[in-house]
């Protein structure tokens, strides 16, 4: 049965989507069966992911509503083993229209559970808001992992993320922890970057990932031409720390990682 990590932060710009798409890339590239739930209306992992979220038949949204089935909405990626459920701006409205439906908390917990057996990771893009989005991503996932961006006031917000998820542990998900947090846009050169890692480690008791992800300007073009940085620049010291984050979580989780396939990339 499939791990199903939300992937989640509420503080915005800390490389959350960017987390998403090149682990669950680095997993497939490792011969992992990897889906994405990209639950953002902003529909970034949508776009980085290669699929154009305003052609897409059926979203995340027509399924929370009811309008189609989770197999209708699975599309494959450029990538071989990635597989994405889309999002686009229609995904803003669902928390209104949910507000009296019953366990609304439960409704992707319950589309979650028809796919696990199917994969060997799923992943949930979470959007940087504790919202009853979030709230169902909390509720059908294993664990959370949390990006922090090795930036001034990095643990801002974190303290209540993690109340958030001690919450939903006590009244929704008695399965659910924190996977762990990873550094993101890591500036080796800067001593602020370097103090903000040591200050985390000192005050924060959860896993902590050894791999820490740089800043890189790759990083950053990469989804702008809807690839993860494992196809756009596979060489790269982003697509490498991503690799070694992918062998890290495979490793904490006591998996050994299949044998690669040629020709991962560029299949549709």
């Amino acid at each position: 049965m499939g791990k199903v990590i939300s992937i989640s932060n509420q503080k915005g710009g800390v490389g959350k989507t960017t987390t998403t798409i090149n682990l669950a890339a680095a997993l497939a590239e490792q011969g992992m069966k990897v889906l994405v739930f990209d639950i953002d209306p902003q529909g970034n992992a949508t776009t980085g992911l290669g699929v154009d979220k305003d052609e897409v038949e059926n979203s995340v949204y027509d399924l929370l509503v009811g309008e189609c089935t989770l197999e209708e909405c699975i599309v494959p990626t450029s990538c071989e083993n990635l597989d994405i459920v889309s999002s686009n701006v229609n995904l803003a409205g669902a928390e209104i229209e949910l507000l009296n439906v019953e366990n609304r908390e439960y409704i992707l917990k319950q589309e979650v559970e028809k796919v696990k057996d199917k994969y060997d990771y799923i992943f949930i893009d979470c959007p940087p808001s504790l919202n009853i989005l979030t709230l169902n991503a909390m509720t059908s996932s294993n664990s959370v992992l949390i990006p922090i961006q090795t930036e001034f006031l990095a643990l801002e917000g974190l303290s209540q993320l993690i109340i958030t998820i001690n919450l939903v542990k006590e009244r929704l998900n008695e399965e659910l922890e924190v996977e762990g947090v990873v550094f993101t846009m890591f500036d080796g050169r800067t001593n602020l970057s370097n103090q903000v890692v040591e200050n985390v480690r000192e005050n924060l008791t959860d896993f902590i990932f050894t791999t820490v992800i740089p800043r890189t300007v790759r990083l950053s073009e990469a989804p702008s031409h809807g690839m993860s940085i494992l196809e756009y620049d596979s060489r790269s010291n982003g697509a490498n720390a991503y690799r070694n984050l992918a062998l890290e979580l495979l490793k904490k989780d006591g998996i050994t990682p299949k044998p690669k396939k040629r020709g991962l990339f560029g299949k549709k």
